[in-house]
């Protein structure tokens, strides 16, 4: 997906107005969703589309009834990496992605062939789950910086992944 931020701006200074790709499009619905995110870690939001329309959405937040990170707190775990490098993760929430999917089964709503969005390159069960799903087509925002295994496995199934942006997204305690 080509960046086209400098022809907009250029058309909008001539007064011309150039409506946003539909990638583009449902890149920025999916930035709106993040604003519900309740983990400052991670505020992504989800859309999942096909044939121009949006089917559901879903943002990073902790199961109903259980208590937000906003509330009361991250619940970080450290992960051992192959290459003995440790990170840390906050496993209150559940991902956009996922959350998008269990709102479509909540709805019966089938996403088979499908299009997903999200901020980052979806983590290895979140890709899981996509290929799945059916979903044919993933457009990330950036890259996750441990997204390569989700990377290898949509290349293995055939599923399109698309990076607005190609750099790798940052955020607190990575």
């Amino acid at each position: 997906m080509e960046n086209k931020s400098n022809v907009t701006t250029v058309a909008q200074a001539s007064g011309v107005y150039i409506r946003p790709s539909w990638d583009d499009y449902f890149m920025e619905v999916a930035d709106a969703i993040a604003k519900r995110a309740t983990c400052d870690r991670g505020r992504s939001g989800c859309v999942i589309a096909r044939d121009k329309q949006i089917l559901v959405t879903g943002y990073v937040g902790s199961p109903n009834g259980l208590p937000h990170c906003d509330e009361v707190g991250h619940q970080m775990k450290k992960v051992i990496h192959e290459d003995e490098h440790i990170s840390q993760h906050c496993v209150r929430t559940v991902h956009a992605e996922q959350n998008a999917i269990c709102q479509a089964a909540k709805l019966g709503i089938s996403i088979d062939g499908a299009t997903l969005y999200c901020r980052m390159t979806p983590c290895r069960t979140c890709a899981m789950l996509i290929i799945n799903c059916g979903i044919t087509r993933v457009v990330c925002e950036r890259r996750y910086h441990a997204g390569a295994e989700s990377e290898e496995m949509f290349k293995q199934v055939g599923i399109e992944l698309v990076f607005k942006y190609d750099e790798t997204q940052q955020y607190s305690g990575q």
